[in-house]
Order: C-alpha cells, then sequence, then structure tokens
C-alpha cells in the first residue's frame, strides 16, 4: 500500500466514524491531486446527507477540474439524487413536485453507470441507486427489491457497505409486506455490518429500524428507550439528521 493508499483509506474511515471535519482536514493538508480531491468530495458528501452541511457541490467542483472517472459520476449521481429528495424542505416519496426531466436524467444516469462500471462492486452500487430512485423518487416500489438484491449479491463478501445498504432496504420491503421475521433478520445482519464496518451513522441508523421493528411487535417502552439513545448520541455527534429522525420516532413518525 502507497502513502497516498493510506491517507485515503484512513480519511475514509474518519468518515465513516462520523468525523468528516478531521477527515477533511486530513485531505486538505495533501498537495492537491485528483484522488485527494475525489476522496474530499466523497467525504464532504456523506458530511451533508448526516449533518445538514452544504459542502458537496463545491468539493465535487474541484475534483472534476483535476481529472473525471467512473467515481466522480457516481458521486455527482449521489448528489443528485440527495437533491431531489430534498430533506431540508420536508421529504416526500414519489414525483409530485420534482422536475420530471431531472427524474428522468437521473434515472437514465444511474442506468448508465451500471453499464459501464469497472467491477462487479461498483456496478452493485449503481443497482443499489436505481432502486433508491425508484423507490424514493419514482414512486416505483414495484421496481426496487430486483436492484437491491443484484446491489446485495455484488457486495457479499466484496463491500459491507453495500451489503448493509441492501440489506437495508430489503428489510423495508419484507416489512411493508408483514414480513416481520425477514425484515428483522436483514436489519439485523445490516447492524452487524455497519458495526464491522465501523459506520457510526450507520449503526446509529440501523438502530433506529431496530427500534421500528420493537414498535411494531407491541413493545413501545423498548423501542422508546432505544430511540432515545440514538438522539442523545447523534445530537452530541453533531449527526443532525440522525437526530431529527430519531426525534421524530419519539414523536410517532413512521420511519423506513
Amino acid at each position: 500500500m502507497t502513502d497516498l493508499d493510506d491517507i485515503l483509506a484512513a480519511a475514509r474511515e474518519l468518515a465513516w466514524a462520523g468525523r468528516w471535519q478531521r477527515a477533511l482536514s486530513l485531505l486538505d493538508a495533501m498537495d492537491t491531486s485528483f484522488p485527494i480531491a475525489l476522496a474530499a468530495a466523497e467525504v464532504a458528501l456523506e458530511s451533508d446527507w448526516f449533518t445538514g452541511t452544504a459542502l458537496a457541490a463545491g468539493r465535487l467542483a474541484a475534483a472534476e477540474r483535476l481529472g473525471k472517472d467512473w467515481d466522480l459520476d457516481f458521486l455527482r449521481l449521489r448528489h443528485s439524487y440527495w437533491d431531489l429528495l430534498d430533506l431540508d424542505a420536508g421529504w416526500s416519496p414519489g414525483p409530485a413536485g420534482r422536475d420530471p426531466g431531472r427524474l428522468a436524467d437521473l434515472r437514465e444516469r444511474a442506468a448508465e453507470l451500471h453499464t459501464r462500471a469497472p467491477d462487479a462492486t461498483r456496478g452493485g452500487w449503481a443497482r443499489m441507486y436505481q432502486g433508491l430512485i425508484c423507490d424514493n423518487l419514482l414512486d416505483r416500489r414495484d421496481l426496487a427489491p430486483e436492484h437491491y438484491r443484484a446491489a446485495l449479491h455484488a457486495g457479499q463478501g466484496t463491500d459491507p457497505r453495500l451489503e448493509r445498504e441492501a440489506l437495508r432496504h430489503l428489510g423495508d420491503h419484507d416489512r411493508d409486506a408483514g414480513d416481520l421475521d425477514a425484515a428483522s433478520a436483514r436489519w439485523a445482519r445490516a447492524t452487524e455490518l455497519s458495526s464491522r464496518a465501523r459506520m457510526l451513522p450507520g449503526l446509529l441508523t440501523q438502530q433506529i429500524l431496530l427500534a421500528v421493528l420493537a414498535r411494531d411487535g407491541g413493545d413501545e417502552a423498548g423501542a422508546r428507550m432505544l430511540a432515545r439513545e440514538v438522539a442523545r448520541s447523534a445530537q452530541a455527534l453533531g449527526m443532525t439528521r440522525v437526530h431529527q429522525q430519531a426525534t421524530a420516532f419519539l414523536d410517532g413518525a413512521r420511519i423506513a
């Protein structure tokens, strides 16, 4: 492993642990290069998602000035997807109120990224986002599980983060179908994978889903206790959106 590989790995591990500013400081201390700028854009994107910062657009533009590859195109897809979700304005599923042209473009970009993915794992990530787009933006939940199953297959044994993400969303479909045992098995495995990958934000969001299952099973006291601990931890760590999700659950909102 080269020194650059070590730096990139360390920055990603910091980001997965929820230390996004520390990861960016580490990367910014390095000589500017496309791999460094690309990693900084990835860290910024996750910071925006979990904490509500607005760093990704500038970091993506900086990376694009230095180079272009599949990974940058995929980060741009993720940024566009999250922008269309518009969490700050109050996310709602489906295409209502969204620009049909932007939705069509996003769907085409995801399909194209899958077609030209340089390896099976990256192809799995493209399939993951094809599923998310169907699920959350197009109101075509019937089309999403096929993409998630393909993503799961691509991630197993190669990328615990991808495997976790696919299991998380397949469990959501199991729950909607009334199969709480299947949802529980998938979400428990996703929680374990979050720990294995040392993904602190991912671990907290998985624990919210375990609280959902406790509520579904009639254990309201257990559900609320778990959600309160998630809310407390998220607030202490500056994970604004995780804290909002946990407190919404405590207020009775439907999660997942």
